[in-house]
């Protein structure tokens, strides 16, 4: 498959450059051009509620480098402040950088891809929004997608299953994928609404997420959210 091909169409962060992995504040929303699939298979799946479409601009402006920033970010800051406390078992030791999809090899790109668009896939699918019409407007934009046929098959797949919190977090082989996991999920919900700010919290359980790697993510997608 080549879901990170699938991803990158769908926040239209192809042509992103790579100096964009490292840039802060507005530019770095402004280096990525705003995205060339907008209110297209992406808006669809993310619905048209304010609070989905504001997710779905930071989404769509920083693209998947962007999400491996902010995922970063988060987890360093958790483990920063977890390093301090010698006798926690979730610290790393001294010098540890987190092995986001910004950061890992090209080879385990895909398996951090796959689990971010299932989680983009799941927390869509919070609201019960996605009914046979919607099903059938996200297949024509996403059939016009470049893509190839066992990505579209697995696409297809993922949207076509009950939403299932535990399923979703199965992606999550690594404390760093169930953090970008989480991170694209809060930029995909709309946070006033009780179903999707419950499944977001379900979500978090299940990708068994320490409270204070939580607070972190959802600081730095404040953060995002406030600089889009």
């Amino acid at each position: 498959m080549n879901t990170k091909g699938l991803l990158e169409q769908l926040l239209g962060a192809g042509g992103s450059n790579t100096t964009a992995t490292k840039g802060q504040g507005r530019g770095f929303f402004d280096s990525f051009g705003g995205g060339a699939v907008t209110g297209g298979a992406l808006g669809l799946l993310l619905g048209s509620k304010k609070g989905r479409k504001l997710g779905g601009k930071v989404l769509t402006y920083g693209g998947l480098a962007a999400l491996g920033v902010f995922a970063y970010k988060a987890y360093n800051n958790y483990q920063q402040k977890q390093s301090n406390t010698t006798s926690n078992p979730n610290s790393k030791p001294q010098g540890f950088s987190a092995q986001t999809i910004d950061r890992v090899p090209a080879a385990q790109v895909e398996t951090h891809s796959v689990a971010i668009l299932t989680a983009i896939i799941g927390a869509a699918k919070a609201d019960g929004h996605i009914d046979e019409r919607e099903r059938q407007l996200i297949d024509q934009e996403i059939g016009q997608l470049q893509t190839d046929a066992d990505t579209q098959q697995w696409l297809q797949a993922e949207l076509a299953k009950p939403l299932d919190p535990s399923d979703v977090a199965r992606q999550a082989s690594s404390p760093e994928i169930a953090a970008e996991m989480y991170l694209a999920s809060v930029f995909a919900v709309d946070t006033q609404n009780f179903m999707e700010r419950s499944y977001l919290q379900e979500l978090a359980r299940q990708l068994r997420l320490e409270p204070g790697l939580q607070a972190e993510l959802d600081q730095q997608a404040q953060q995002a959210l406030q600089q889009s």
